[in-house]
């Protein structure tokens, strides 16, 4: 699963997931991609279980590129802890997705193959995504 390497600050903010995509919001690299249409948070998980069904699904023909990295730190307090016993620890790692932003890119494979492929990791996802295709 992809996590960083070290942390400046090993606890963050929630912080804000208001707004559009500004960077990341064109297909870079492959001909394919899946593009989000709603904000949300992607989990370390989510991100290798969508990139685990479009592999397997492309039977790892061509090339796919993951355009996000869960760089946030998400706590999580003990069951039955008190209020006020401050924040918890260090549980998992998200990334911040906002509308617009691409997230898988897929090149080499033919159209049809590339458009089930996305599919299919569209599901694993928890926020609602499109598959767009690169003009010209």
């Amino acid at each position: 699963m992809l996590i960083p390497k070290k942390l400046k600050h090993r606890k963050q903010h929630r912080g804000s997931r208001a707004g559009k995509a500004l960077k990341g919001s064109q297909i870079a690299f492959g001909r394919y991609g899946l593009k989000a249409l709603g904000s949300g948070w992607f989990s370390s998980r989510e991100i290798e279980a969508a990139r685990r069904a479009i592999t397997r699904y492309m039977q790892r023909a061509g090339q796919v590129w993951i355009r996000i990295f869960p760089d946030k730190p998400v706590t999580a307090s003990a069951a039955e802890s008190p209020m006020g016993s401050g924040k918890g620890a260090l549980d998992h790692f998200v990334a911040v997705i906002k509308p617009g932003r691409i997230i898988f890119e897929i090149d080499g494979v033919p159209e049809e193959v590339a458009r089930e492929a996305l599919r299919l990791g569209m599901h694993k996802l928890s926020v609602k995504t499109k598959i767009v295709k690169r003009e010209g």
